[in-house]
């Protein structure tokens, strides 16, 4: 009788039964499953008592070592190891280790986060991926409860405050009033920057726009070009100037000063009016669109095509429609292709599956359908959990606790200048690749009536991974040599997700790349095995690549046509929008 009622009442809601009800409630209670995940690993350690009780004694005999060495400290006993060894940047000031009651904190402290740390690594009969979502979640605890993060206990603020007479707390009093305005916890002054006048200044023109994106067209800087222009496919998640910082760290104004014609696709920031759009919109009506304005006003029959992050895997998949069975190899409109830190396998994507579960995307498709799109803050501060002690931590000790003054860096801006993600494609996204990861099947994907196969693609591809990568790991992303059938020149370039694209070259040399052919390879770390480290910029190696790729010399193209005559200069007005 009470089941009846209740289901009735369910019903007059809108519910279809109980279970999409208890479905619903979960998304918006733990859309996460961070109380699951935890809750699991609870209840695997009190199943195994025995097991509980050696890490128990351990933690215990441990303690007992921090303790002894915390009274040895407060009675003066030297010790040889006195210099601490702990390479954690929180706790380098010497009086973590000098002041006896802030040493016996953080060696409690790090004591604690470590036991936890391989506790939870250690579960007996708990999936791997419950162990990694529960460490996850103990980890943003245990980064928010560290000491350094606390007024009193932190040598430095306490430091700084006594030596500026208080000034340092009223200036981190202001950063946290402007920081609320913000609705973040910026990472760079703000108002540094400015995008069109210090940041993304390479001369050129907006020679197309749709509802889409906007086609720009770069000024050429030399006498002749590359008869085979460029078009970058930059990703939408952020915005395309970090493909165009500044003169020196600018790619796009490195490649026009190396000879090359370079047009590039700047996406719109969608609002609800775009919560319709899918991935077939971003293919069909955004790079083979952007691709024929190109083709025209260049006068060529092909280009090349170069996709960083998620524009290379929207790339990708515009490759394969163009090689699917039933397609003309004279309509494909790239000759040749790049991809820069690009999954297109996503069976083991890193750290952001975390966030990822049926139940949390139902959470996120109910958030973006009363908007029509992901809020771009809501996909930053994602990213920026990934790396919490040096991304959100960090800045919170340095502008609220010491009050100093924001840095001024460009790629931190570009950072936090973040786009929305409409509705259709994001949640189509999410699911498809991250969660059933359909690109890497042959046959799983159906676009414009072709059925999508990464082994047919056979034009020949550049192909850029990062060391240091937590957003597309380099040892996933090389997971596409065994998929696709082009002939594969790869590079795996030092340093991370964007400072690894970053890499102008200078003198002496910053960073170091590993270069090779890594056609149908299938074995990450035997390839990297068998190349040499080479000091300087993989800028220099693409663009002797790409001058094989894209033809002799001749004169410019016009800037734009009678067709497509130039609208407005770049940086354009979509890049603009917030």
């Amino acid at each position: 009788m009470m089941y009846s009622v209740f289901n009735q009442a369910l019903l007059k809601q809108g519910w279809a039964n109980p279970y999409e009800f208890a479905q619903h409630l979960t998304a918006m209670t733990d859309p996460f499953g961070i109380a699951r995940a935890t809750l699991q690993v609870q209840q695997s350690w009190i199943s195994h008592p025995q097991w509980l009780s050696y890490h128990l004694l351990k933690l215990n005999a441990d303690a007992w070592t921090v303790q002894w060495r915390a009274w040895e400290r407060y009675c003066g006993v030297p010790r040889e190891d006195d210099e601490s060894s702990d390479t954690d940047a929180r706790f380098q000031d010497p009086a973590w280790e000098e002041t006896p009651y802030l040493a016996v904190i953080k060696d409690y402290y790090v004591l604690l986060t470590r036991w936890l740390e391989d506790a939870i690594s250690e579960t007996p009969d708990t999936d791997e991926k419950t162990q990694e979502r529960a460490a996850f979640w103990m980890h943003q605890m245990l980064d928010a409860a560290a000491p350094s993060n606390f007024f009193w206990l932190n040598p430095i603020a306490v430091r700084q405050f006594f030596e500026s007479n208080g000034e340092s707390v009223v200036r981190g009093l202001k950063n946290l009033l402007a920081d609320t305005r913000a609705k973040t916890i910026r990472m760079t002054d703000t108002e540094a920057f400015s995008v069109g006048d210090n940041l993304a200044n390479t001369p050129g023109q907006v020679v197309y726009r749709s509802p889409l994106f906007e086609l720009i067209q770069y000024t050429p800087q030399t006498e002749q070009v590359h008869s085979t222009p460029i078009l970058f496919v930059p990703p939408w998640i952020n915005k395309y100037y970090i493909l165009d910082l500044n003169e020196r760290k600018s790619l796009v104004n490195h490649m026009v000063k190396q000879g090359f014609s370079v047009f590039l696709i700047s996406w719109k920031n969608p609002d609800s009016s775009l919560r319709d759009t899918s991935w077939e919109d971003y293919m069909f009506k955004g790079v083979l669109e952007a691709a024929q304005v190109a083709k025209d006003i260049a006068q060529v029959p092909q280009l090349h095509a170069a996709g960083y992050c998620i524009g290379g895997t929207l790339l990708t998949t515009v490759m394969a429609w163009l090689n699917a069975d039933g397609a003309k190899e004279q309509d494909n409109p790239f000759s040749s292709w790049t991809n820069l830190t690009t999954l297109v396998e996503f069976s083991n994507p890193g750290e952001i599956t975390t966030f990822l579960d049926e139940t949390s995307l139902r959470f996120i498709d109910e958030i973006m359908a009363q908007k029509g799109y992901l809020e771009g803050q809501s996909m930053a501060d994602s990213f920026r959990m990934l790396r919490a002690n040096t991304l959100i931590w960090h800045y919170y000790v340095h502008n609220y606790l010491y009050g100093e003054e924001l840095p001024k860096f460009d790629v931190l801006y570009w950072n936090m200048d973040s786009t929305r993600l409409p509705e259709k494609m994001h949640s189509f996204y999410l699911r498809e690749f991250y969660l059933n990861n359909k690109l890497a099947q042959a046959g799983a994907f159906t676009f414009g009536e072709r059925k999508i196969d990464l082994g047919q693609i056979s034009q020949p591809l550049y192909d850029v991974s990062t060391l240091q990568d937590h957003i597309a790991p380099w040892t996933q992303t090389f997971k596409k040599m065994a998929l696709l059938n082009s002939p594969v020149r790869h590079v795996l370039a030092s340093s991370g997700h964007i400072m690894g694209i970053v890499s102008p070259p200078v003198e002496p040399p910053k960073r170091h790349y590993w270069v090779g052919d890594a056609t149908n390879a299938t074995d990450a770390q035997a390839w990297l095995d068998g190349q040499e480290q080479i000091s300087g910029s993989w800028w220099e190696d693409w663009a002797q690549w790409l001058a094989e790729q894209c033809g002799d010399q001749q004169a410019p193209p016009s800037m734009g046509n009678a067709q497509y005559p130039a609208l407005e200069s770049a940086p354009g007005s979509y890049v603009l929008e917030h």
